[in-house]
């Protein structure tokens, strides 16, 4: 019998994958879809003709550039932010000899259990008497660290050989050198898919910024959108063409971290 020049896992996988990118192909062609055949019964996948009032719509009817661009901020802090003290928390659990480092560890690793609807109200007062509400700062302040950062730092970093640091300390680092010079370089597969996971949240995060934020020049994209759906009326080419440009950027980042987020999930633990 004739070897498959494939895996033959790939004959299963790859009518799933087809299945799983129909809705991101139909959200797309919606976007270039005119009025008539969106509002259509039984609706159509391809569209009669193409156009772009969708797209023209969505950066002239609205402040779709300004919520893209509050989006980009929110998530570019966010990012940065998980990075810097994820990374440092993350390392200190894993190989620093403190008191009570077990206990603070799963304290904190305690917390993904919370539901994030149970945080809303007292985060909301702590943030109202801080004065963030109706700021750019109350969408990205929740975001600045972790537990699951914290997490996937750790695990990572558990599974670096600690010989690597000892030789780094004979050669007189210190123990911040080392961190940066020895350990955090090779944890570039971990920091890519921490910035994967940051991204993809603090990005698509809908529910805490329409509890903070009011003002409409300071929306994030998702928020900007959720003003296209009505109880009546929905505007579905604004809406489509709206996601399209919401979600290319997830997509490019995606696909640009994707060997280093294989790579953690190999040496993390994470895997299965």
């Amino acid at each position: 019998m004739r070897r498959l020049p494939f895996s033959p896992w790939h004959l299963l996988l790859m009518p799933l994958a087809l299945l799983f990118a129909l809705p991101l192909v139909q959200m797309v062609l919606t976007a270039f879809m005119p009025d008539g055949d969106i509002n259509r019964f039984p609706p159509r996948f391809i569209p009669t003709r193409l156009q772009l009032d969708g797209f023209i719509g969505l950066f002239t009817q609205s402040q779709a550039l300004r919520w893209l661009a509050n989006t980009v901020i929110v998530a570019a802090i966010a990012v940065l932010a998980q990075l810097v003290l994820c990374s440092m928390a993350g390392y200190g659990f894993a190989r620093l000899k403190f008191f009570g480092r077990t206990a603070g560890f799963l304290m904190i690793l305690a917390t993904i259990m919370i539901p994030t609807q149970l945080l809303m109200i007292p985060t909301y007062v702590m943030f109202s008497r801080l004065g963030l509400i109706d700021t750019l700062a109350a969408a990205f302040v929740p975001w600045l660290a972790s537990a699951f950062g914290i997490f996937l730092m750790r695990q990572f970093f558990l599974s670096l050989p600690a010989e690597l640091e000892d030789a780094a300390r004979i050669d007189g680092c210190s123990t911040f050198g080392v961190f940066w010079r020895v350990v955090l370089p090779l944890a570039r597969p971990a920091l890519a898919t921490l910035t994967v996971f940051t991204l993809l949240g603090s990005w698509n995060d809908l529910i805490w910024p329409l509890v903070a934020i009011s003002d409409e020049s300071l929306y994030t994209i998702q928020l900007g959108l959720a003003n296209f759906q009505g109880t009546r009326h929905t505007q579905w080419s604004l809406l489509m063409a709206g996601n399209v440009v919401a979600t290319l950027p997830l997509i490019i980042a995606f696909v640009l971290a994707q060997r280093q987020f294989v790579a953690t999930m190999t040496f993390s633990g994470l895997k299965g």
